[in-house]
């Protein structure tokens, strides 16, 4: 699926060296980096939107020590 991407001048020119200097396209190495930075990208941005409809929710939530404590292990 075609995507466009617009990059900084200075990382457009990094990319375009790097492409050119191993033979290989540019869209290869976008193609990289993404898959490599998907899983981590997932976590942060999903975690900071479920505490953001936590904290708008008024869900409650327990301190991991007193979970800890309350089932008898250490911290």
């Amino acid at each position: 699926m075609p995507t466009s991407v617009r990059l900084p001048d200075e990382t457009e020119k990094r990319l375009a060296a790097l492409a050119l200097a191993t033979g290989r396209s540019k869209a290869f190495y976008i193609r990289e980096a993404v898959l490599q930075c998907i899983d981590d990208m997932e976590d942060v941005y999903l975690a900071e939107k479920r505490i953001e409809d936590m904290k708008r929710s008024g869900d409650q939530t327990i301190p991991l020590e007193n979970l800890m404590e309350q089932y008898g292990l250490e911290s």
